[in-house]
């Protein structure tokens, strides 16, 4: 998986709102414009980065789905999350110098490649992406107390329900409809994620979709009723 040297505008890109900075003067977006390095293709099944290699840089997805994944005591992968174009994956690396977790593509991507030494020599002048640099690693520290909290405290109907509330959110983010996807991960790796086994998996979303909360063709999913799914993660329609 060779980098492939191709210089991206970050001034240019039509997720710059989603991992960049809002608010940027024209220097400062220039300046940011220099703090990609390089653009990576990542193929399909293979690793961005492995468990134990040395950290370098933070990656803005572009293109593509991405899961990480921790090997248990017992040889077993653990999913431990899902990553879509617009975010930055490699924060895990920051705190030891070396990344903690694999991050594998789960179809063909492409990421823009940051250098971190770069991120904190620029983050030191300009104070936004200090400000946005913090505020992506608070929203990771959220996230996984939200994950600790689904497995934890949920039954197997509220961490599905709360999964693909989670999903469709924020591929609408993305431009996305607010009531289709298309799962790019397998249910064996949701029931990971979430803690279930494959059947426990199968059977909720038979459940749901015999209560007419969803319909599910394969991996596309149509939410036909987002309040029932919300109700069962005892959220508040106005959330």
């Amino acid at each position: 998986m060779n980098p492939v040297a191709i210089k991206v505008a970050c001034s240019n890109c039509n997720l710059r709102e989603l991992c960049m900075p809002l608010g940027l003067n024209k220097e400062e977006l220039e300046r940011i414009d220099d703090l990609v390095a390089v653009r990576r293709k990542v193929l399909r099944g293979t690793a961005l980065f492995h468990n134990g290699e040395t950290f370098k840089a933070l990656y803005a997805i572009r293109t593509g789905f991405f899961k990480t994944t921790v090997t248990t005591e017992d040889g077993r992968d653990q999913v431990t999350g899902f990553q879509m174009a617009g975010e930055i994956i490699g924060l895990d690396g920051i705190v030891n110098d070396h990344h903690t977790c694999d991050a594998v593509a789960l179809e063909d991507a492409e990421v823009c490649e940051m250098p971190f030494h770069r991120i904190e020599e620029l983050s030191r002048e300009v104070n936004s992406l200090q400000r946005h640099v913090h505020k992506i690693m608070s929203r990771e520290i959220v996230r996984e107390h939200g994950v600790m909290l689904l497995l934890g405290s949920m039954r197997a109907e509220e961490r599905l329900a709360a999964f693909l509330l989670n999903l469709v959110q924020r591929l609408h983010a993305r431009g996305f409809s607010q009531s289709e996807l298309i799962l790019r991960m397998t249910r064996e790796e949701i029931g990971s994620y979430l803690g279930l086994k494959l059947e426990t998996v199968s059977r909720t979303f038979s459940k749901f979709v015999d209560d007419q909360i969803v319909e599910v063709k394969q991996r596309h999913i149509r939410i036909l009723d987002t309040e029932a799914l919300k109700r069962i993660v005892n959220l508040q329609p106005c959330l």
